[in-house]
């Protein structure tokens, strides 16, 4: 049972980085005239959450927030296809009148009922992108064309602004609810993925239970394989979910703040020079090699299952940007190198798979992906997978 053992703690880690962000905060003022024409010192953001306080639902870290923070200007940038997610055939198989293969007759059922929740799933991320696409698409019609007005002049706090102001905000308002059901798809596919390591392990066991055939061995041999086929589905359908969550999610967050300094520009009837989509000091192009500290931050040690580790990462990524508010993070999956061949690769893909689970926690808790770099390393001294956050 070690193969679940080592999922469960993947699945942990997913199903964390979508509960922090199943009720994300992401709402401005309902509608702009509250803001524009009450208290002047009033603002359309939230207000910062105490810096000491553990991370909530749509709460970020201190220095993650500044506008422009690398984030593209459209969450998807055109749909990514789902034509490679293609269900497999499972291979139907003879009833020998064994008990043994009354087993396997249970686990094929099993697994093919994981291919049609699979293919389903499947339409439910892309029917997901399309509404995603659909809302940015009237949001940046919206945006642009208050920002074409303000660029010719216009008169302070124009009524007909405010109105496409309030028409952006809504769409936003629409893709904030849309990652909320990416979350809900994400929480079903992770438990998919648990369900399919499960019969996974459950035909290995069943391998070495007596009173068999040699048909019994070989069509556990054929659904093992078709098993293994589509736990990587699952697993392709799972990233592509946790990937769209990251993304529309920094994208929303960037664009509430944008929507704010808008507000302030409609309020002025002037357009604040490069106040959209401007970098910011410091920030990290992606792809960008920068040498990073000689000492961790953090070291997260997997030696355990359902590694709880989301309160100390948010202590020291905290104190990092307080120190340095443009700094950027290294994010090193470490592997040991003990064993033959195969356990050494192995031990490689969990620590990626980790490494991968952290970055989602720190998205998550607000550091913006073009702040963040992964790598992976093995480490003779190393006795369990490991994934070590750098400054940079």
């Amino acid at each position: 049972m070690r193969g679940l053992s080592a999922t469960k703690r993947l699945h942990r880690s997913l199903f964390l980085g979508f509960a922090l962000t199943a009720t994300l905060g992401l709402s401005a003022c309902s509608d702009i005239d509250e803001a524009l024409f009450g208290d002047d010192s009033a603002t359309f953001a939230d207000a910062a959450p105490d810096a000491g306080a553990p991370p909530t639902a749509g709460s970020s870290l201190p220095g993650s927030t500044l506008p422009g923070a690398g984030v593209p200007s459209a969450p998807m940038g055109g749909l990514a296809p789902i034509a490679s997610i293609t269900p497999i055939a499972i291979t139907p198989g003879s009833d020998t009148g064994t008990a043994v293969n009354k087993s396997i007759q249970s686990l094929r059922s099993q697994v093919t009922g994981l291919q049609q929740k699979l293919m389903a799933n499947a339409q439910r991320l892309n029917d997901l992108r399309n509404q995603g696409a659909g809302a940015a698409s009237s949001f940046q019609d919206a945006k642009a064309r208050i920002t074409t007005r303000l660029q010719v002049g216009t008169t302070r706090g124009n009524p007909e602004l405010v109105a496409q102001w309030n028409a952006a905000q809504t769409q936003l308002d629409a893709l904030s609810g849309n990652i909320n059901a990416l979350n809900a798809l994400g929480t079903d596919v992770t438990n998919d993925s648990s369900t399919a390591h499960y019969a996974l392990d459950q035909i290995g066991v069943t391998f070495n239970v007596s009173g068999a055939v040699d048909e019994d061995h070989r069509q556990l041999r054929i659904l093992e394989d078709e098993t293994n086929q589509t736990i990587v589905l699952i697993d392709r359908l799972l990233k592509s979910v946790s990937d769209d969550v990251q993304r529309q999610t920094a994208y929303v967050a960037s664009e509430r703040a944008n929507l704010t300094t808008l507000g302030s520009a409609i309020k002025n009837g002037e357009l604040f020079a490069g106040m959209l989509g401007s970098p910011v000091a410091g920030n990290l192009i992606p792809g960008q090699q920068i040498a990073s500290s000689a000492t961790p931050l953090v070291v997260i040690r997997f030696d355990r299952p359902e590694v709880d580790y989301q309160q100390v990462l948010y202590a020291a990524l905290n104190q990092a940007l307080q120190s340095r508010p443009s700094a950027g993070f290294e994010v090193v999956a470490v592997s040991p190198t003990r064993g033959n061949a195969a356990s050494v690769q192995i031990a490689q893909s969990n620590a990626r798979r980790h490494a991968q689970a952290v970055m989602r926690s720190m998205t998550d808790m607000g550091v913006p992906a073009s702040r963040m770099g992964v790598a992976s390393t093995t480490d003779p001294a190393a006795t369990t997978s490991e994934v070590r956050v750098f400054v940079r």
